[in-house]
């Protein structure tokens, strides 16, 4: 059998990282022949062109002579002199690079500018494997009208644990879903407790390394709310049929409800290369891609309810996921602009909910989803969102 030809979007970041030490732990899957990144760690990007011999190569911003400069050094320092891939330079790299024949799309890139390429990768034929949770939640009907049954494979932790619970029951038997969350950093604390911590507070998530942004959606739980959307989208389940518990310890990564009171849970130790691995092979699972639980010590698993008043980031998300449309987008880009407005110390960390909230109230929906209505929604998002918050500082 032949490996499988596989394309990153978002090499350089931590989902395209382990995706490819997944990929090198079984070369006899999986061939990586692109990749993609934002630019801003070239010399990275041009390590892993010449480690995994891709075909192509994109960078949403740099110079391509400089990124080949990179590549042809780091070639002859790991004697592969004479490897050349293609160079995709611009803000449209990662969408040509998408487009590339492939089995497997995995599109790691980080916010809502991962929707054109994965709608280029869903045209391609691949499958798509999406940790990408922002083009489908700003894109809603647009990506799903696009994709084919069972196109799309989740990569977030929760979701990935959803699809494999599933495969217990049909959808008819399915209650509900269950998502689990960690409660981030500020589990417990009371909304008035929350007013007054810290950006480096906020980054300090007790379970998971991610980035800035999506670390501090964890804090709020704004990721959460985003991941409900997706769940929504993926799973084709309504909203009032998706629950959110608190699960500190981030072992059970979600849970299926089914109507005859069943439960059915995927468990294991906090490893983001499980769920890449799936999103990779799946249907089928690759051989010792991450460890199990080690039943050999003794372990406590809790589960609390959310607290919807200190965080009410979900119930908002739901809402704006109810009035679909350019909602979500609205949503997701006004919080994008309220957490950088909080790290630069502008705003409290309870003001990031309470402003996409206020922004989503003023907001009118378009009457037809596109990829030009989903920009323009979240410009006008972006814009009313930094006036609200001058208006507020001021």
């Amino acid at each position: 059998m032949q490996p499988r030809k596989i394309v990153i979007l978002g090499s350089t970041g931590s989902i395209g990282t382990q995706a490819i030490e997944v990929i090198d732990a079984a070369p006899h899957l999986f061939e990586v022949v692109a990749l993609s990144a934002g630019g801003g760690n070239p010399k990275l990007i041009a390590q892993q062109a010449v480690h995994t011999q891709a075909q192509a190569v994109g960078v949403a911003k740099g110079e391509a002579a400089k990124l080949r400069e990179l590549i042809d050094h780091q070639a002859a320092k790991s004697g592969l002199a004479g490897y050349s891939p293609e160079i995709f330079v611009g803000p449209n790299a990662s969408t040509h690079i998408a487009a590339i024949a492939a089995d497997v799309v995995l599109n790691g890139i980080t916010g809502s500018i991962g929707l054109a390429p994965t709608l280029a990768a869903l045209a391609s034929g691949a499958t798509l494997a999406l940790a990408n949770k922002e083009s489908l939640i700003v894109g809603g009907a647009l990506v799903k009208a696009a994709a084919r049954p069972g196109q799309i494979v989740p990569v977030d932790s929760e979701h990935s644990a959803i699809a494999q619970c599933l495969r217990s029951g049909s959808a008819q038997e399915v209650e509900k879903l269950i998502l689990t969350a960690s409660g981030g950093p500020f589990r417990g604390r009371s909304r008035e407790q929350l007013r007054d911590v810290t950006p480096q507070e906020a980054l300090a998530h007790p379970t998971w390394d991610m980035g800035l942004m999506v670390t501090t959606n964890s804090a709020s739980l704004v990721n959460k709310g985003l991941e409900v959307i997706e769940a929504h989208l993926l799973f084709d389940v309504p909203l009032d049929r998706i629950d959110v518990v608190v699960h500190p310890q981030s072992v059970v990564h979600s849970m299926v409800q089914f109507v005859d009171g069943s439960i059915i849970a995927q468990a294991s130790p906090p490893d983001m290369r499980l769920p890449i691995a799936l999103g990779l092979g799946w249907p089928d699972r690759v051989p010792r891609a991450a460890q199990a639980c080690d039943w050999t010590r003794a372990a406590s698993w809790t589960f609390e309810p959310l607290d919807s008043i200190a965080f009410p980031a979900v119930e908002l998300a739901k809402d704006a996921a109810k009035q679909a449309s350019t909602f979500p987008a609205v949503f997701n880009a006004a919080n994008e602009e309220a957490v950088e407005a909080f790290h630069a110390g502008r705003i409290r960390f309870t003001d990031i909910v309470d402003t996409v909230e206020s922004v989503l109230s003023e907001h009118s929906g378009s009457s037809e989803l596109t990829v030009d209505s989903v920009l323009e929604a979240e410009v006008w998002a972006r814009a009313r969102t930094h006036d609200r918050l001058a208006t507020s500082t001021s």
